[in-house]
């Protein structure tokens, strides 16, 4: 470097250093430059990311799902295009002979049944119209699932490799340490459930989990975590410190199952009552239960949930990546069977 080149050079990163041009000092070498300055104090990019962690996570989540969502039409798309091809057809015509007439049909007691258990949520039209629309609707889930069906043994019989992987971003940092768990506790897979024991679609969501380990055994583990909303359960915050105390007496799981097949019937009376239905000591769990004991703890569960970004019950993080939601089987399946496919070994 010649002394011209070597003064201009030293004269920059002097000017530097006087206008603020560099972040404050180890920054720049770690990778976190700063996103303001308050006086003397520097706030990092980090650290804002850091504070909203967890909706970049969910943002994340979404994006990576609407990415897969249609990664799987277009692979779909390509298998069915390469059969038709094979066949000497057109996509048309192979839809035709492959799903629509290999689609069940609907039969009338399919449409009557619909219209009787869905009869308040339905238009007031003319009846026979309503029939019409019904059977367009009930064919259109068979069509699909038939076509669905279809491109699974395709795909079965031809080499798919899908590359696209959920972004490290997309998940939360969830300890397993707290809450109550069921499953193998060495399993690869962790599903964390915020849950309220008032809410329908927790109860609704529980047996889903229930499978899912009865599917996966010994590779997927369901920690419980307290997340009652009492400004829609008013009852929850108890029926959750009660769930404490059956667990000091070995009971948690027992008085979960019991809470969510009485809910919403969670008077302290009632809980008190299935106490007594499963035979706990009930001295003891009515003197926990009064003296409001887990009261805290509940609350510390509530104040972990909304850190880490829950907005409503349930909520799942499953090996940290979010699904909110009573959520179908395949929903959940399709994120264990990623995480276990990530794993060498599962």
């Amino acid at each position: 470097m010649t002394a011209t080149w070597r003064t201009i050079v030293t004269t920059a990163a002097i000017l530097a250093l006087i206008v603020g041009i560099y972040p404050a000092c180890g920054q720049q070498a770690q990778g976190t430059p700063p996103a303001a300055k308050v006086g003397d104090e520097v706030i990092t990019l980090e650290e804002l990311e850091q504070a909203v962690r967890a909706q970049l996570a969910k943002i994340e989540e979404q994006r990576y799902a609407l990415l897969d969502e249609k990664l799987e039409q277009l692979i779909g798309d390509r298998l069915l295009a390469q059969e038709a091809k094979k066949r000497g057809m057109s996509v048309e015509e192979l839809l035709k002979a492959e799903v629509y007439a290999k689609a069940p049909e609907v039969t009338d007691a399919e449409v009557t049944n619909f219209i009787t258990q869905n009869r308040a949520q339905l238009p007031q039209v003319d009846e026979a119209d309503l029939k019409l629309k019904i059977w367009g609707y009930l064919r259109g889930g068979k069509v699909n699932e038939r076509r669905q069906a279809f491109i699974q043994s395709l795909r079965a019989q031809s080499t798919v490799a899908v590359y696209l992987q959920a972004p490290a971003a997309a998940r939360v940092p969830v300890s397993a340490d707290k809450g109550f768990v069921r499953g193998a506790t060495d399993a690869p897979v962790t599903i964390v459930e915020f849950s309220d024991f008032q809410c329908p679609f927790c109860k609704a969501a529980t047996a889903t989990i229930k499978q899912l380990i009865e599917k996966y055994p010994g590779k997927v583990k369901w920690v419980f975590r307290d997340y009652p909303i009492p400004s829609l359960h008013p009852a929850a915050p108890r029926a959750h410190e009660a769930a404490r105390c059956a667990a000091e007496q070995g009971k948690f799981w027992e008085y979960h199952d019991l809470l969510f097949e009485k809910s919403p019937r969670h008077a302290s009376d009632d809980l008190k009552q299935y106490a007594k239905d499963l035979e706990l000591d009930t001295a003891a769990f009515n003197q926990c239960l009064d003296s409001g004991k887990h009261k805290a703890e509940v609350n510390s569960d509530v104040q972990d949930g909304a850190r880490l970004g829950v907005e409503g019950t349930p909520t799942f993080f499953i090996n940290g990546r979010q699904l909110v939601g009573s959520q179908p089987l395949t929903a959940f399946q399709k994120i264990i069977d990623s995480e276990l496919a990530s794993k060498p070994g599962q």
